[in-house]
């Protein structure tokens, strides 16, 4: 699985069989509802993905007991396997700049609760950095073309630049959380190690 989103697939499906085995339909509903809301998500692209990860050993296949079928049909079960946690650990550690670009920061984000709490940091500085950078080139743009743009193309680069904005803020809350909570864990670490 080569490329960026092959690994937000990859990330993707390791995290939701993480939370519970599934078969395929269930697989892409849960897929559906998670990067659909980020990119568009393409069905042909699940099926080569779940070959890889069973070739490579990080999910296994599991065959219904022959009176569960129901319809004639059975549905196999993908599951994580020992490799497949382990891989969707390190998966959840890289915090560089593709946790960052639109198409994988939603999928990351989506599985905070499993990744530390110094990555979940890293990845929200970092988004928030690209998007303060975005921010200043449309502003930049924005300013040389205003005048030459009709009312329409210019509320839709407004729009765009709220929306940035809007996600900015978002981010500046959640690294606020973020830093309060490690804040008050680590006191309590300190104490614990100077007690023992």
């Amino acid at each position: 699985m080569a490329g960026g989103q092959g690994r937000v697939l990859e990330l993707a499906v390791l995290g939701s069989l993480h939370e519970t085995p599934l078969h395929g339909y269930e697989l892409r509903k849960r897929l559906n509802a998670l990067l659909g809301m980020f990119r568009a998500f393409s069905y042909g692209s699940l099926y080569p993905c779940l070959r890889s990860l069973l070739a490579r050993g990080l999910i296994a296949e599991e065959q219904p007991a022959p009176n569960a079928i129901v319809g004639g049909r059975s549905k196999i079960v993908y599951k994580l396997t020992a490799e497949g946690k382990e891989r969707l650990q390190e998966l959840l550690t890289q915090a560089g700049p593709s946790a960052w670009e639109d198409e994988s920061f939603g999928v990351h984000f989506a599985f905070f609760r499993h990744t530390e709490a110094e990555v979940r940091l890293r990845i929200l500085e970092g988004r928030r950095s690209r998007l303060e950078e975005r921010l200043d080139a449309v502003r930049t743009a924005l300013a040389r073309t205003a005048e030459r743009l009709d009312s329409y193309t210019l509320e839709l680069q407004r729009h765009g630049l709220e929306s940035v904005e809007r996600e900015v803020r978002w981010l500046n809350e959640l690294i606020a959380t973020e830093r309060r909570a490690s804040a008050e864990e680590r006191p309590e670490r300190d104490t614990t190690s100077t007690d023992e």
